[in-house]
């Protein structure tokens, strides 16, 4: 993979952007695997993709960014260059505006119904915003919005290797039901990675939402996962009554966290037990999340 440090950001600067070629470089803590993040100064960032699969990205948030900010109620990022491939970087890159908050936890928020609640308006105000000519669901952000159909075979691949450690027949019917239906109303923009990393907070609420990379308009299903990923049921139940989607949303939302959970216990179980834990608890909360009362 591509050596992506600071030093390699400071040359790219001076030789495109002179007039920042001054302003120190350096990494931002938690700064992505998707894309490699780093401070420049106190008011900048600058993000670059680590690989090529993570490239259309760069162009889809400098043109609809902007557009986007306009019509929600909270910050997100703002593009300010578009840096260009060179010698010693092969893909375009990014400067942004640098948003200030820490990441999303139970131990930064400080009242998780208020911020569940917080989050669905959000995501209501972006869903309203006019999609008729925005990105469809595709390899820049790895079908978010469109069919987990495209998932089956992972997903069954990892419920077969997990068969003597999960509940694979209540699994298998819950990823079932998360197949058999499609989003019916038209398209809407969704973000495509709401997670704790994206989310920021400040003085215990949620105070903007970063990283667009996955955006794009479809089905909203795939922005609800957070609801089993960092929520405990009060703040869930909220979340979902605020966000006011159908049941079969609801379980095709279901269905994502199914899956990211199936793939990452399969190939973390017996290397990184920390990481594959992390995602049996959000399995846990699957099977024990009837969506009753949608």
């Amino acid at each position: 993979m591509l050596e992506i440090d600071a030093a390699l950001v400071s040359t790219l600067v001076a030789r495109q952007f002179p007039r920042w070629a001054e302003l120190p470089v350096r990494a931002v803590a938690n700064g992505g695997w998707d894309n490699r993040t780093f401070h420049l100064g106190d008011a900048m960032s600058v993000r670059l993709p680590s690989a090529e699969r993570y490239v259309a990205q760069v162009e889809k948030e400098h043109r609809w960014l902007p557009i986007l900010a306009s019509h929600l109620p909270l910050p997100i990022p703002a593009p300010l260059a578009l840096g260009r491939p060179d010698a010693d970087y092969p893909w375009p890159w990014s400067i942004y505006g640098w948003i200030e908050g820490d990441r999303a936890s139970r131990d930064t928020i400080s009242d998780l119904t208020a911020f569940a609640e917080d989050l669905a308006d959000f995501l209501i105000a972006l869903r309203k915003v006019d999609a008729s000519d925005g990105p469809a669901a595709g390899t820049h952000n790895f079908h978010r919005g469109g069919s987990l159909t495209v998932y089956d075979d992972e997903a069954r691949q990892a419920l077969a290797a997990l068969a003597d450690e999960l509940n694979v027949g209540r699994l298998t019917e819950i990823w079932e039901r998360a197949l058999a239906s499609s989003w019916q109303g038209r398209p809407v923009w969704l973000h495509g990675d709401i997670a704790e990393g994206n989310l920021l907070v400040r003085n215990g609420r949620l105070s903007a939402v970063i990283d667009f990379g996955s955006s794009g308009v479809g089905d909203p299903s795939s922005d609800l996962v957070i609801a089993w990923t960092l929520f405990d049921e009060p703040a869930r139940d909220a979340f979902r009554a605020r966000v006011g989607l159908d049941q079969q949303t609801w379980e095709r939302a279901r269905g994502w966290c199914l899956w990211k959970a199936l793939i990452t216990i399969a190939e973390h179980r017996r290397g990184d037990r920390e990481k594959a834990d992390i995602h049996r608890r959000w399995i846990d909360r699957i099977v024990a999340d009837r969506l009753d009362g949608i």
